[in-house]
């Protein structure tokens, strides 16, 4: 089993899996506050929709994997742009050191 690894490090097209690691779709979005490092879920895309995944039912985050504790499908659509859901947290690695 590989070892954990931060909210911070997750990447858009990561996949998600749901707690029996089944292949539940990938990530399309991390929501949080990168500087107060708050951690508000994903958005997760699978078969054309986008599901937000909040925080609490995100488990396991191992590089290049996230496991989810819930159904994909069971999950609300993920909100409009423009309507309140978190800000969306892109990291531009090659700007690090």
């Amino acid at each position: 089993m590989a070892e954990p690894v931060s909210w911070f490090l997750i990447a858009e097209g990561w996949p998600v899996v749901d707690a029996s690691g089944a292949q539940a779709g990938e990530v399309s979005a991390v929501i949080g506050d990168e500087d107060m490092d708050i951690f508000d879920g994903l958005h997760v895309t699978a078969g054309g929709t986008e599901r937000y995944v909040p925080a609490d039912l995100v488990g396991p985050i191992e590089e290049n994997r996230v496991t989810i504790q819930a159904e994909l499908g069971a999950l609300e659509e993920a909100p409009a742009a423009g309507e309140p859901g978190g800000v969306e947290v892109t990291r531009d690695r090659d700007a690090e050191l």
